[in-house]
Order: C-alpha cells, then sequence, then structure tokens
C-alpha cells in the first residue's frame, strides 16, 4: 500500500522546487555579499511507514487525504544556519518563493522551550501545478520547514536521542544538564553574531 498513492509524485515534485527555490534565493545572496544564506539544507518526505504510524495514531484514515490535509508534515525541510540573523533572513526569503502562503509560525529562538530548546517552525501552504488530494490542479500542498544554528541543531539532535531512548539512568540530571547547555549555546550564537556584525561593519 502506498500511503500517498498517485499524489506521491505531486509531493516530489513540490519539495523539489522548494529547494529549487531555497538554492536559488542562497545563490543571489552570494552574489550580493558573499557567502551563502545557510550551511545545510534537508529534505524529505515522509516515509510511508511514517506517515501510516502518525494517522493511526491520531485516529484518522489511511489516506491519501489524511496524509497530506490530517497532518502537515508529509513534506519537511530543515534548514541549518551559521548565524540568527541568517534565520530571519531565510524566513523572509522563504516567504517571497512565488505560491508560498505561511498558516503557522512558532518562533521558538526568541520564545524558548521550558526545557531549552530554540529553532523556528514554518508551515506553509504552497500553490503548485500538480494535482492534489482534493482534485485541485493547481493543488495545495503543506510543507514544515524547521530554521536552526548549527549550535541549536547539535543540541536538537542530542535531546531528540535522550527523548527516544527507552531507558536512560539520571534523566533528570542529563535534562538539567543540557538545559544549562542550550544557554550556554544561545549566548555563543549571540557572541557569533556580534563578531560578525563588528567585522562585516569595520571600516565602512
Amino acid at each position: 500500500m502506498n500511503i500517498y498513492g498517485k499524489y506521491k509524485s505531486s509531493l516530489l515534485s513540490v519539495m523539489a522546487d522548494i529547494a529549487k527555490g531555497m538554492e536559488a534565493y542562497s545563490q543571489e545572496a552570494v552574489k550580493e555579499r558573499g557567502d551563502m544564506l545557510y550551511e545545510h539544507l534537508r529534505y524529505r518526505l515522509k516515509s510511508e511507514d511514517s506517515m501510516e504510524a502518525k494517522l493511526t495514531g491520531r485516529g484518522l484514515p489511511l489516506t491519501a487525504k489524511a496524509a497530506c490535509y490530517g497532518v502537515r508534515d508529509a513534506i519537511g525541510f530543515r534548514m541549518v544556519c551559521r548565524f540568527v540573523d541568517d534565520i530571519y533572513e531565510n524566513i523572509a526569503r522563504i516567504k517571497a518563493i512565488p505560491g508560498v502562503n505561511v498558516v503557522k509560525e512558532k518562533d521558538y529562538i526568541k520564545h524558548v522551550k521550558p526545557n531549552g530548546y530554540r529553532s523556528y517552525h514554518m508551515i506553509l501552504d504552497v500553490t503548485a501545478p500538480y494535482e492534489d488530494p482534493e482534485g485541485r490542479n493547481p493543488g495545495h500542498f503543506f510543507v514544515e520547514i524547521q530554521l536552526r544554528t548549527i549550535a541549536m541543531d547539535s543540541w536538537a539532535a542530542l535531546e531528540h536521542e535522550m527523548k527516544y531512548k527507552q531507558e536512560i539512568k539520571n534523566a533528570d540530571l542529563i535534562s538539567r544538564e543540557l538545559k544549562r547547555c542550550a544557554d550556554e549555546l544561545a549566548s555563543c550564537d549571540l557572541s557569533m553574531q556580534t563578531i560578525r556584525n563588528l567585522i562585516r561593519h569595520s571600516g565602512s
């Protein structure tokens, strides 16, 4: 069973189009300022097994329509940037990609989660020239994007490993250490941003 049905090709095409849009504006940034706007860009179509498990967990039918609209992360992007300011510049440029409409945003950089998690989350409603499960063409497709600095991404990977490990000793101690580490990394991100600004504005 293919949970996405005949719409899998539409989803893959939308994912490729958004990736090309990001790569295009990043190349423009290289010409404008001399460096890329992001360090790494990863994207994926959620695996069929993962999607089926998520739909089942939410009590939703195992249909392409539910996979595309019952949840909003069939298409997922993770963008890793060197500096915090780059995250917000990427956000502005993502919003300017043709066909993109932002339906939800959560800024966990300015509004940090209690455990120390920092990231910027976006849900896009992308209008694209492909048929969707509602029978529309151009269709509408949801895309989830997470933007982080390198430090935030490293921290999130470690926190994710702890979260999904079945048995872990000293969980409370590790949680406190993770929170302390998150705060130190955030301070480092801020210092690095300040240094870059000083370098760029020196002599200008």
